[in-house]
Parts: C-alpha cells; structure tokens; sequence
C-alpha cells in the first residue's frame, strides 16, 4: 500500500440530497425516504468511485419547525440507519456503513449490540457517529419534559463511550472455539464481565454478540464545540466539521489535531473530513446556472423557517428578507458549533436575510464549492494540501444525479493528480481509512500482568 497521502471521501445521503428544496428538483428520487433501491443505487454508486464510506445523519424525533414549514419539507421522514445499513451491506463489497446513534436517547447496551451486528454482517464495514442530539423536539419522544441541557449531554456521552467499548471487549478475538469433540463452545477465560457502575449508567455485560470484526466499528463524531473538540481528541477517529474558509479549516484541523497528544494519541489516528457541497457543470456558467435553479425552489415559507431555525427567541416579523441580517443569539442548548458558524457567516460578509437563507439553504453552514469538474478537484486539493483536511465528506445537491457527477467527473481527477485511489487497500473500514485496530482491553491488560509476572 502507498504511503503518499490520499484523500478520504466519505458520501453523506440525505435521501433527495442536501438542498433544502432538492426534493422539488426534476432529477431528484421525490420518494427517496422509503426507497430502498434509490439508497442500493447510491450506495453502489460510492462503492464505485471508491468512497471510504456512506453515511446517514439522523436524530430520534421529527424537526421542528411551523406546520407551514414541515409540510414542505421532503426529508422529514427516512429510514432508520442501522437498519437500512444491513440491508445494503448484503449488496455491496467494500464500502464503509457509518450511522449516526445518540448518546442522549439511547442506552449503551442496545446501541453497542447493533452496531457489532452491523460490524459481522458487513465484514467489518460498520462506523458510528456519536451524537448528543440537538434536536429538543426528542425529549417528549422519551418521556422527558426538556431537551438535557449541553454540558449534561456530553457529561453523558463520555461514560456512554466507555461503557461501550467495555461491552465491544466482552469477547475476545479467538473466545469461540466451538470445539464439538469436547463440548465447548467458547473458553471461559476469554469472556468478560464489564460490571460498569457510573454516574449516569449501571451496566453488568457481557454483550450478548461476539466482538465486532474490526475490534471497534469505527468512531465518528461531528461536534465543534469546546466539548465536542475535547471528546473527539479523546475518542474520534474521524471527524465530520463543517467550515467556510481555509482558514477557520485550517485553525479546526490543527487545534484538534493538536490536542490528541494529551489523549496518548497521534495525529494519524483521527481523520478530519469537512462537509463540501459541489454543483459540477462542464462549465463555469453551467454550474452556476445549477445553482440559481436549485435556489428557485425555495418556497418563502421555507426560507422563513430556515432564519427562524437560527433567530431563536427573536421577532423576525418586523424584518424583509432584504433588510440586512440582525445579530444572532449568542448562545444555544442545541448544536453551539453550528450555530457560532451561521454567526461569523452572518457578520463577515454583512449579509442580508436573503443572502443568509440562500447561504444555509445549500449546505446548512457546509462549504459550498461549484465549477467544473477541475475547478471542483482544485478547490478539494487546496484544503488537502494545506492543513485543513485529510478528506471530506461529499453531500450531493440532490440525489442521484449529484453523487453520478462527482464519482464520474471529478474521482478520475483526483486520481490522474495522485490524490485518490485506485483501489481499495483493504477489506474493512478500518483498513480503508488506515486506522489501526484497536486491542481488546481485557487481553492487552492479561498480557501485561503475565509480563510483570515474568
């Protein structure tokens, strides 16, 4: 395998793509949601322009929003990820599964048992984005009167981790043995009993799955605040962030990067991968074309709700959509990270409210990028190539048009300059992203014991 450094590329699929009208869009699968071939398309389609991995966003609860909003809304209702992930890993070879579960609404035991599951029945392709959920609406889906408040939530998050990794070493590698001469399914001394007692969590184990193929699916987080910074130097192994500039890139990948070394870690052991949301044209005009169409789509209850997502407890009433933005609220018990990038998107070019909706409409604060295919893979390369990326994740317009242009129009770019591969390098996830395999916490620590023994 080469050591020249390549591009990751990860595939993020929101059912009709990213757009937040791309549903309306003549190209787009209007019923993507519930349709398991447009996914099984997608999917081969990834696997084909060689991507590390799909990943699916996901919350447990439907969005907020006024009726007026939500009725226009096109994502609103998808499949679950685990779920849809098994399914599409008996149809594809190589490409990585990576869903995204929530520390917040879920239970360590349930959430570590699926996903090892998924890990067997992909061959070691599974990866999990931790997520503490900024959605409020999810609380009175799980009988709590309020949303946990964003210290709590990531308090929480980091003993659900552990726990369960715990339960991901319950087995060792070689435990089953399954030896029918002597009766013995699996050898005693390589089970282990987690017996977790926290603050926020009593689990006794073992996990009632062997352990996962790739000792651990692989660890994927998306927060940018102070605290999802620290969590993701701690345990991440790759990053989904979402920046503007080279620079605000540049001064993320290397403040993350730099605090791995606290944590016992090297800086080749977390992979980060901005968002980048391309419209590709054969020209620059075309592409730009592709753009203003998209936009067009846009209902203005839709743009209005899309500014209201933001001005939390502001009177937007008074305002027109050409009236230069208001300051944005300082503070939020959603997502902190994201709504500090609408903040500095907001004041630095002195937009209007117009200006601002069309800006979030694309990508959600992502970086949106168009042109050609060439201009596409120069501006892709400018980030790998100067401290602001190791990959990035590609969320197509609309699907499945938008992923068939970059896997066909610009992948071969990418691979004429070297920057790209041309094969997969491995078998699993893991492999792929040149993530080592992590021990099984009980062996490593009997094998140390033996050695002070010794």
């Amino acid at each position: 395998m080469s050591k020249t450094r390549k591009f990751r590329l990860g595939a993020f699929i929101q059912a009709t793509g990213h757009h937040v009208s791309a549903w309306r869009h003549p190209d787009a699968q209007i019923d993507a949601g519930f349709n398991f071939e447009h996914y099984k398309e997608i999917t081969q389609t990834a696997q084909r322009g060689l991507f590390d991995a799909v990943f699916l966003a996901d919350s447990p609860g439907v969005w907020g929003g006024a009726p007026e909003t939500q009725k226009r809304n096109g994502k609103l209702v998808h499949f679950e990820p685990v779920t849809l992930f098994s399914a599409l890993s008996s149809v594809t070879q190589n490409i990585g599964f990576i869903a995204t579960a929530s520390t917040t609404y879920e239970e360590p035991y349930t959430l570590a048992r699926k996903f090892a599951s998924l890990d067997h029945l992909s061959k070691g392709r599974a990866g999990w984005n931790v997520v503490t959920t900024g959605n409020e609406n999810a609380a009175l889906n799980f009988g709590l009167e309020h949303h946990p408040e964003h210290s709590h939530r990531y308090e929480r998050a980091k003993e659900f981790m552990e726990v369960v990794k715990g339960l991901w070493d319950s087995w060792e590698d070689d435990a089953f043995i399954r030896d029918r001469e002597s009766g013995i399914y699996f050898e005693p001394d390589k089970l282990h009993v987690l017996n977790h007692k926290g603050k926020h969590f009593s689990v006794k184990g073992p996990l009632n799955v062997g352990r996962p193929p790739q000792g651990y699916p692989v660890i994927v987080q998306a927060g940018a605040s102070e605290a999802g910074r620290d969590l993701a130097a701690r345990t991440a192994e790759v990053i989904f962030t979402a920046n503007q500039t080279l620079a605000d890139a540049q001064e993320f990948y290397a403040d993350i990067k730099g605090r791995l070394a606290q944590y016992g870690r090297s800086p080749e052991d977390l992979k980060i991968m901005p968002g980048a949301f391309p419209i590709i044209g054969r020209t620059e005009e075309e592409a730009q074309e592709k753009y203003e169409f998209l936009q067009s789509l846009i209902h203005p209850d839709v743009a209005w709700g899309i500014l209201k997502n933001y001005y939390k407890g502001v009177d937007l009433s008074k305002y027109s959509l050409d009236d230069l933005a208001p300051e944005l609220p300082s503070d939020t018990n959603n997502n902190k990270s994201r709504l500090k990038l609408v903040r500095d998107l907001a004041t630095r070019g002195t937009l209007t409210l117009r200006q601002l909706y069309l800006s979030l409409a694309t990508a959600r604060g992502h970086r949106t990028i168009l042109g050609t295919p060439e201009s596409i893979a120069d501006q892709l390369e400018e980030w790998f190539n100067n401290g602001a990326a190791d990959g990035f994740n590609i969320m197509p317009p609309i699907l499945p048009t938008g992923l068939d242009d970059f896997v066909n129009l610009v992948v071969p770019i990418l691979q004429k300059r070297g920057l790209f591969r041309t094969e997969y390098e491995g078998s699993t996830l893991r492999e792929n992203l040149g993530l080592r395999r992590p021990a099984n916490r009980f062996s490593a620590k009997q094998v140390d014991e033996r050695l002070v023994l010794a």
